[in-house]
């Protein structure tokens, strides 16, 4: 089916005047106040477009989840397209004053947030009230999360609800090196280790002390051993610490370890080499806690053919495109992970995320916006 925008339909100074307000306002992900602050104008944008909106109170100390909604018969509970966005930032308050000042160099839009992805979620939302106007075949949700950069640990039970009603989810993530979109993700795990062991005096007596820090180390060597670049499977000991001073036989040690992991049957491996984990020193104990905060993100056959659907409208756009796989997680790993077919990285080009040196690619955001507004309206349940 071709497609019925064009670049020439989105109002690029329009989306940049607005774009230009949501950087402004900025949203550290703990800080809910200012999460919500943002939520409100999209929710007042929304509304003014004739869309539905629900909001859901944050919980855990985040912000709220908001859920704008297209239009559809009362009762109706058709399987849809789901839209995932997140209005959350990893850059502190403050940022866009002291370390990336909202400012535009040729083609580049620098700010905090800007790429990953104040761009896309609004993106997002200017391609649905684009589609809501000229009739869906599918109804369309789009919800914005407030918690994204930090797992979505108040927000995954709401995006889960939503998959199980979605037949397709479109994630609109930055696109990667030079706009490629992602159609696969490894899957997330994190572990926190506490390795307990006995203090003692360094100098008097030390026979009489079990280092943790020594068996720490042993395990940070156990633990990178796992690194498979064939396989896919990456395991970095992110931080370490421990002891009490220079001259004291350490008593405590903590690890946080990161885990990417490309499937479920690789996962489920690496998992339980990392949970079996043992001292060699019968008086050293450990504590693992942790497990799965992503479940992997495997490209299925509807995926493919929802990605070959997508190639063909971007096609008529001018745009070929391109799907990679790549480690980080977003909250397309969720919906995939449940069946459905998923897309995602469909936000602005750019590079920088979570750096001083973030921006997009202004002539990015038209185009791919039509591409999304185009999908939203072709999307049916016969790819």
């Amino acid at each position: 089916m071709p497609c019925t925008i064009s670049a020439a339909d989105i109002d690029e100074a329009v989306l940049l005047s607005e774009l230009n307000h949501w950087v402004e306002i900025e949203t550290p992900t703990r800080d809910s106040a200012a999460v919500n602050r943002l939520a409100d104008r999209v929710e007042a944008i929304a509304r003014e477009a004739g869309l539905a909106t629900e909001r859901t109170p944050g919980a855990l100390g985040f912000g709220d989840i908001l859920a704008v909604r297209s239009p559809r018969p009362a009762g109706s509970n058709e399987r849809g397209v789901l839209i995932l966005a997140h209005l959350d930032t990893v850059h502190p308050m403050g940022t866009i004053k002291e370390n990336l000042p909202l400012r535009q160099e040729g083609d580049r839009l620098y700010g905090p947030g800007i790429y990953d992805m104040k761009s896309g979620a609004l993106m997002a939302l200017e391609a649905m009230k684009i589609a809501a106007r000229d009739g869906t075949h599918l109804p369309v949700d789009l919800l914005f999360i407030p918690d994204e950069e930090m797992g979505s640990t108040s927000s995954r039970g709401v995006i889960e609800n939503y998959a199980r009603n979605a037949s397709y989810a479109l994630v609109v993530e930055p696109a990667r090196d030079g706009g490629k979109i992602v159609v696969a993700r490894k899957g997330v795990a994190m572990y926190d280790i506490l390795v307990r062991g006995r203090a003692s005096h360094a100098g008097t007596r030390p026979q009489d002390g079990r280092s943790a820090i020594r068996a720490a180390a042993r395990l940070v060597l156990e633990l990178e051993s796992l690194n498979d670049a064939q396989r896919g499977i990456t395991v970095t000991v992110g931080t370490i610490h421990g002891g009490t001073g220079r001259n004291i036989v350490p008593a405590e040690c903590h690890m946080q370890v990161d885990l990417r992991l490309p499937d479920d049957e690789t996962a489920a491996e690496i998992l339980k080499k990392v949970e079996s984990l043992t001292p060699v020193d019968p008086d050293i104990t450990i504590e693992i806690k942790g497990g799965v905060n992503r479940p992997p993100f495997a490209q299925s056959e509807a995926g493919e053919r929802l990605f070959d659907h997508a190639a063909r409208l971007a096609a008529d756009l001018g745009i070929t495109l391109e799907g990679v796989s790549t480690g980080g997680g977003s909250d397309g790993n969720f919906t995939a992970a449940l069946g459905v077919p998923t897309l995602d990285g469909l936000g602005a080009d750019g590079a920088g995320a979570h750096t001083f040196d973030e921006y997009i690619f202004v002539s990015s955001l038209a185009v791919r916006t039509a591409l999304l507004a185009n999908l939203m309206l072709t999307l049916n349940g016969d790819l």
